[in-house]
């Protein structure tokens, strides 16, 4: 798959890799220096998706530097098996929309939402939150397995 600034690696099922619940991790800029937050992710195939609200702090964080990375990956020692997918780009805030919201938590928790304790309350019932997304200039993906 190419894309301008995308690498995917060949043989890679980007899409496929990416449509596992895995986690993602996060790297912004603070003014204190780096830091790396995990983040439960939608991929519709062009860009990443995620809820953020006040809770987080990262929507002040984006305001003063959109600039971020994440990483998605897998390691499984037993078969050598290492998929790896990092990501660049520039993080927008959207306005919360609850279809998204609701395939994001059926990916990660199940369709009953009935079993998703404080997500229902921190996600849905929030007023603050938000989307974040990215549609990433720059993507690697590569499966740097050893076996």
């Amino acid at each position: 798959m190419q894309r301008d600034g995308w690498d995917v690696g060949e043989g890679f099922d980007l899409n496929a890799f990416l449509a596992q619940p895995l986690v993602a991790r996060l790297a912004t800029s603070h003014a204190s220096g780096p830091r790396v937050r995990p983040i439960w992710y939608q991929f519709d195939g062009m860009a990443f998706w995620w809820i953020t609200g006040l809770w987080s702090g990262l929507e002040d964080v984006l305001q003063r530097d959109p600039r971020v990375e994440l990483v998605v990956d897998t390691c499984d020692l037993t078969t050598g098996q290492v998929l790896q997918v990092r990501a660049r780009g520039r993080a927008e805030l959207r306005p919360f929309d609850a279809g998204r919201a609701q395939r994001w938590g059926e990916h990660y928790l199940g369709s009953d939402r009935n079993q998703w304790g404080r997500f229902v309350s921190s996600v849905f019932e929030d007023p603050a939150s938000r989307f974040v997304y990215l549609r990433p200039t720059w993507l690697r993906a590569r499966d740097l397995s050893w076996r």
